[in-house]
């Protein structure tokens, strides 16, 4: 395969190449790999990438209108190859940024001194949607309201952003490990070659990082993945984890609260349960405490856990971090709880809570993204840029109805990754999530869900919105 027709925008950085054509240090092998592969041989290795998803139903479902859609989700056979300077600065940055958030957690369920200091408005905080006033006064095993953090990271030329948090239920660790699964067996050679660092161990740090967080005394703690059940979107990826674990998959009816203690119900009896690494929104965790109607939670759930009986990973209320407005003072949290500067730096944000921030946005539809301040996997999102005038005014109207429901970000020249396109190698826009976990130290593997945007032009990585995945290689 060569690189002829590949197109460079000095503008855009390129995960391989330099603006001059010529390959990146770090990607000397897999480039001269490339070059040396004909388009029969790699057609051959795509397709082999692309048969070990669907043989094993790694899959994703995207929700219409009507019916929800369930597929097999793209990958890209190409790795993205990240050198290990860049890695390590990545490392440094998401534990202090995880560690500032914890810290933020732990202060606005307790003293809420941030807020009496004024470094954050409180009506920003406290009237959030998933602000949990039940949540008042807990604290949680090490401090840790957040074990399990998926980070949004974007480049361009001026370096690596932070785009989001995703706090609550973070997903696409199955893709991460199933990415490298069928590229490693692909791409042997070069893989060995290249000495790129395992992600395979993530079970085994996730299960050791649960396992700090058990309730005083438990030594040998029983573990369950709380999911809501079949028709959940990321259910391959409860499966995945469960069985990664060794923990019971459970839906909320295999559970029960007798005595402020979770049980599992099994063939044999009641069994209990110490840890519970739910991936059950908020809202139907527990009928009792929060939404009456929901039947996907366990009714007493939330007494047990403010007992002390059973951990929830990730703690209830943590939704109040990764909320879009709040995100905006994650820099600020990192200075006022470590007295340190920010290692990645957020985009910059503008909040339409603000008057004049309101006023930009309105003013300059047609060069930003909108975001919803609730939404995520890229629904409720306008980019400018891409949008017709139509859908601009149409966007503005729901702005000026609530903006205090809305943020803006310029339109970044998100950095590009060499993909395989009809038989052609294109660069295609790409971001990273790593995964973060945090129990008693920190643990984070050295990789992430690299996503995609497959549409040629598109900025929008989401699987639902069109995106699909590759492999991540972190060099040794």
């Amino acid at each position: 395969m060569d690189f002829d027709s590949y197109d460079l925008d000095p503008a855009i950085y390129d995960e391989m190449l330099l603006p001059d054509g010529t390959h990146r240090a770090h990607c000397a092998e897999i480039y001269e790999t490339l070059r040396e592969l004909s388009p029969e041989e790699i057609d051959l290795i795509q397709e082999r990438v692309t048969r070990m998803f669907s043989t094993e139903g790694i899959t994703f479902t995207v929700y219409g209108d009507d019916e929800a859609d369930e597929r097999i989700i793209p990958v890209d056979c190409v790795p993205r190859v990240v050198s290990r300077a860049d890695w390590e600065h990545l490392e440094r940055g998401l534990t202090q940024r995880l560690q500032a958030i914890n810290l933020f957690l732990g202060d606005v369920y307790g003293q809420g001194r941030i807020l009496e200091d004024g470094v954050i408005p409180v009506d920003v905080v406290r009237g959030c949607p998933q602000y949990r006033l039940e949540m008042r006064g807990v604290s949680p095993p090490s401090g840790t309201w957040v074990a399990v953090c998926g980070t949004d990271i974007v480049r361009t030329n001026d370096g690596f952003f932070v785009l989001e948090d995703n706090l609550r239920v973070p997903s696409g660790v199955s893709y991460m490990i199933a990415n490298r699964k069928a590229v490693k067996e692909s791409l042997r050679r070069l893989y060995r070659s290249s000495r790129v660092r395992g992600v395979e161990q993530y079970g085994s740090l996730l299960r050791a990082t649960l396992q700090e967080l058990a309730p005083e005394g438990c030594s040998d703690p029983a573990i369950a993945l709380l999911t809501p059940g079949v028709y959940n979107s990321a259910f391959y990826e409860h499966m995945f984890l469960a069985r990664e674990l060794g923990a019971d998959l459970v839906e909320g009816r295999d559970l029960v609260v007798d005595g402020g203690v979770v049980y599992a119900r099994t063939t044999t009896g009641l069994r209990r349960i110490d840890v519970i690494y739910r991936r059950v929104d908020d809202d139907f965790l527990d009928p009792l405490v929060f939404r009456p109607d929901s039947l996907l939670g366990v009714p007493g759930l939330m007494e047990a856990y403010r007992l002390g009986n059973v951990t929830l990973a990730n703690a209830p209320g943590t939704g109040v971090a990764d909320d879009k407005s709040v995100y905006a003072y994650v820099p600020d949290m990192i200075r006022y709880y470590l007295a340190e500067e920010p290692v990645l730096h957020n985009v910059e944000t503008y909040l339409c809570r603000r008057p004049e921030d309101l006023e930009y946005t309105l003013d300059n539809l047609d060069s930003l993204v909108v975001k919803r301040v609730g939404e995520s996997g890229g629904y409720g999102m306008l980019v400018g840029p891409h949008a017709t005038p139509e859908e601009r005014n149409e966007y503005a109207k729901g702005v000026r109805e609530d903006p205090a429901g809305f943020i803006a970000q310029p339109t970044l020249a998100l950095s590009r990754s060499p993909c395989l396109v009809d038989g052609r190698l294109e660069p295609r826009h790409v971001d990273l999530r790593p995964f973060v976990l945090q129990g008693r130290e920190t643990r984070i593997v050295p990789g992430a869900f690299c996503r995609v945007a497959l549409r040629r032009g598109s900025l929008v990585v989401n699987s639902s919105q069109g995106g699909g995945g590759k492999d991540l290689w972190v060099l040794d």
